[in-house]
Parts: C-alpha cells; sequence; structure tokens
C-alpha cells in the first residue's frame, strides 16, 4: 500500500509556513509563531482589524475558568485555539 507523502511549499532556506488560530476579544487571529510576547499578539491582532490598543492589558484565557496577564515582554508559546482577551488599561496613576 502506498502511502502519500506530504510535503509543505517552502521557499529554500525557510521554514514550512505556520499558521496558529487563536481569538483576541472573540475576533479570530493568525499568528505565525509559536513563541510571541503580549506585545506581538496585540500588534497582530490589531493588524488583524481587532478594535484594541497596544496599551491594552492581554490575557489568556486558560481551561480551568481563570486568566492569566501576558505582560508586553512576557514571552509564552501559543498554541492552536488559544483565547486572549485585551482590556483598556485603567491605571490613571
Amino acid at each position: 500500500m502506498n502511502t502519500p507523502e506530504i510535503q509543505a511549499t517552502t521557499t529554500p532556506g525557510r521554514h514550512p509556513e505556520l499558521h496558529i488560530h487563536v481569538t483576541v476579544n472573540r475576533r479570530p487571529v493568525e499568528l505565525d509563531r509559536r513563541q510571541m510576547t503580549g506585545l506581538e499578539i496585540k500588534e497582530a491582532a490589531i493588524a488583524q482589524h481587532v478594535a484594541i490598543e497596544l496599551s491594552f492589558i492581554l490575557q489568556e484565557e486558560l481551561p480551568n475558568g481563570h486568566s492569566r496577564i501576558v505582560g508586553d515582554t512576557d514571552d509564552i508559546e501559543v498554541t492552536d485555539h488559544e483565547r486572549f482577551t485585551a482590556i483598556p488599561n485603567d491605571d490613571n496613576s
């Protein structure tokens, strides 16, 4: 029995394209890397027309119903179908 080969389309010297699908404020966002900072996730969401600002606080929604804040410089590993919420930073101090 012959099994078909799976081929990734790549440019020589480059890795196959990676597409990770997450949501930010219930809107779909496609990311191209697994390791990203909170700021990079917000930038990707804004570029894909999610109505947030860079000053917003990013939270990762955890499976147990809790959430954790992802700071702008926090480097996290993003997985497919992860959910994030971005809320305004109301710190007026």
